[in-house]
């Protein structure tokens, strides 16, 4: 049995924690989740595996995107093998549209077998609408841009540019 620690990314406090099947897909966690912070569940997600300073990882998403067919996906993994450990942590994206963002942690592990899923603990409520999320990258310093500027930058209309000049 896991006792899982799930933060919603937003101003005020919004906290609930689970106690899990340490067996179970994270496709499975997915649904508690949602569900435990009043969403149905039936929009995309992803988990990011994450270190201790919440930088994010490698993307387990709810389904198989890779190419060749082998790929991770939440239904194929097991919370136990992703989250070994107590303090492990995951990054949880929910509603791509909306970019909910939740703090996942195992806070407690033992050997305890459990049959459902159960809310030990709520703190705070959902706001109707999502954070904004405002996502930067570093500034890159690109030659290409500084060589240029004027040239591409120096038009009112894309039809204005000579493009037999490049």
């Amino acid at each position: 049995m896991y006792k899982v620690r799930v933060i919603l990314d937003v101003e005020e406090d919004v906290i609930r924690t689970l106690v899990v099947d340490e067996h179970q897909t994270l496709e499975k966690l997915h649904i508690q989740i949602a569900n435990a912070f009043g969403f149905d569940g039936n929009e995309m997600a992803s988990f990011y595996t994450s270190d201790n300073g919440w930088n994010q990882g490698e993307e387990i998403p709810l389904f198989n995107m890779s190419e060749t067919g082998v790929g991770l996906s939440m239904t194929t993994c097991i919370l136990n093998e992703i989250l070994p450990h107590q303090n492990d942590k995951l990054i949880y994206v929910y509603d791509f549209l909306e970019m909910w963002t939740f703090y996942v942690e195992v806070i407690e592990k033992t050997e305890e077998k459990i049959s459902e899923t159960k809310i030990i603990l709520s703190v705070g409520d959902v706001p109707k609408e999502a954070p904004n999320k405002v996502f930067e990258s570093d500034k890159i310093d690109d030659d290409f841009d500084s060589e240029f500027n004027d040239s591409f930058n120096d038009f009112d209309n894309i039809d204005d540019i000579d493009f037999d000049k490049y």
